[in-house]
């Protein structure tokens, strides 16, 4: 057992190590990209520079994730500090929004006047954002399986990856036809990918702050899944939601048979056990009733249902 959580230990330092290292190298290329587009005249550099700060922030947010949950949680933070991360994540996605509108709007203008770009200095740091991107790959190519905000982060150098190709190959388009219309339609197109991300950023966001159903879980299923619980005839008031990625929390009432109180332990223990290998459930709040026949004694349970009786009401145990 203490071997397992030397590992669990060593695996998540071991994670933490490679995203520092990686989110160093995009910041430090995120900088060269953002001079390099400046000095060169190429607005696609610049949107690839913006789509950096993409991954810096993805990365920057799993590292704070990773650090943050080892908070410990207080009176007055039942919960700890996880919804920090889903505020910071809403803010980074609106601030992305609003460089996407510049972006474009930049785009727009050079489609008017296309400047004079310096194709040589383009095509140097596009190769060198390149060659970083497939650095940051194989440092998190490794760990991206064992945590999620990890795995989300990896995912965001392999959208930067495309769109470093995309200014490469405009570079090349432009030194042999000169045809600067190219570098604004590349900007564009970048443009869109760093939309596309920035808008699931902030509609995944505010579904968590709304306490929406995770995409990956079907109510009616977990439902299902409960009431196959030996000993669990029914299920009502079902809420699930996100605390914050990748951990996921719910609150349900069980009708259960009437039973012993070790009996009903051994229940909610096979219920946890489900929800946690089927849906990634962690944290359940689990409110046990079982059925009162109206012609019970004050005081006394029963499971005997007697189809002729018309109305009968539960007793919370």
């Amino acid at each position: 057992m203490n071997n397992q959580h030397s590992e669990a230990g060593h695996s998540a330092l071991n994670g933490s190590s490679r995203l520092k290292i990686a989110l160093a190298i995009v910041l430090v290329m995120m900088v060269a990209e953002a001079i390099g587009g400046i000095l060169s005249g190429s607005l696609a550099l610049l949107g690839d520079a913006g789509h950096m700060l993409i991954d810096a922030l993805a990365l920057g947010l799993s590292l704070f994730a990773i650090t943050i949950a080892r908070r410990p949680a207080t009176p007055s933070k039942t919960y700890g500090y996880h919804r920090v991360e889903i505020m910071a994540a809403l803010a980074n996605g609106v601030t992305l929004v609003l460089i996407v509108g510049y972006i474009f709007y930049e785009a727009y203008q050079r489609f008017l006047e296309p400047p004079t770009i310096q194709t040589t200095l383009m095509l140097a740091v596009a190769s060198i954002g390149l060659v970083a991107n497939l650095v940051g790959i194989w440092l998190l190519r490794g760990a991206n399986h064992g945590n999620l905000n990890i795995k989300a982060a990896f995912w965001h150098i392999i959208g930067d990856t495309i769109s470093s190709v995309g200014v490469i190959a405009a570079a090349i388009i432009i030194a042999v036809s000169g045809w600067g219309i190219v570098d604004p339609i590349i900007a564009v197109f970048i443009g869109f990918i760093i939309l596309w991300g920035a808008v699931r950023l902030v509609k995944e966001s505010v579904d968590i702050l709304l306490e929406a159903v995770p995409k990956h879980i079907q109510v009616d299923k977990v439902i299902e899944i409960l009431k196959s619980v030996p000993g669990v005839d029914e299920v009502h008031d079902v809420h699930i939601w996100t605390l914050t990625s990748g951990i996921h929390a719910m609150s349900a009432h069980l009708i259960i048979e009437d039973q012993s109180v070790s009996g009903s332990a051994d229940i909610v223990a096979k219920v946890n056990r489900d929800l946690s290998q089927q849906f990634s459930i962690s944290h359940t709040t689990l409110q046990l009733e079982c059925e009162k026949c109206e012609s019970c004694p004050e005081g006394t349970v029963c499971n005997i249902v007697r189809p002729e009786e018309p109305a009968r009401r539960l007793q919370q145990i």
